[in-house]
């Protein structure tokens, strides 16, 4: 990822994609298991449906837990806003009509496999990194930065564990 500037106003994002030797059908079941990514990924800890939710819908709710050492713990609560097999699959961050952050996987048959990309968008609404930014507005672009970064790492470390999965 590039140096941008990018201040939390202006929502950036960040996408990363990889092409897996599995079809589709076979990706969407690891990419879509919500529950399972706890296991891929260093800053996610558990997560879990509410309301007798068993999967995702779009409207389904689910609390994720997670862990930052410079951050601290968390949990927030996600809404399902797109649930489209085995294409795509979005959440929204706390709010859907004013989120914190919207996470999307999107899957396409391509050269006899799968592209897969998972792609992030920051805010628009307040999260824990506004506090931040809130302590430090000189450093806004940079803490914007290194956070974007680390999310490009964690979402890379995601994919290839979503690949070795779903090519075994």
């Amino acid at each position: 990822m590039e140096w941008t500037g990018a201040r939390y106003a202006d929502k950036p994002t960040v996408e990363v994609r990889t092409w897996i030797d599995a079809p589709p059908e076979r990706v969407w079941a690891v990419a879509s298991d919500v529950e399972a990514m706890p296991s891929m990924s260093d800053e996610l800890e558990s997560v879990e449906w509410l309301d007798g939710a068993t999967g995702p819908a779009v409207g389904a709710r689910f609390v994720g837990r997670s862990k930052h050492e410079a951050l601290g713990e968390w949990a927030t609560t996600s809404h399902v806003i797109e649930y489209d097999p085995p294409r795509v699959f979005a959440w929204a961050v706390v709010d859907p009509d004013e989120p914190t952050a919207i996470w999307r996987f999107r899957l396409e048959p391509k050269e006899g496999g799968t592209e897969l990309s998972q792609w992030m968008q920051m805010g628009p609404a307040r999260s824990g990194l506004s506090f931040a930014i809130d302590r430090m507005p000189e450093k806004e672009q940079k803490i914007v930065f290194v956070r974007m970064r680390e999310f490009e790492r964690n979402i890379t470390s995601t994919l290839e564990h979503i690949k070795t999965l779903a090519e075994s």
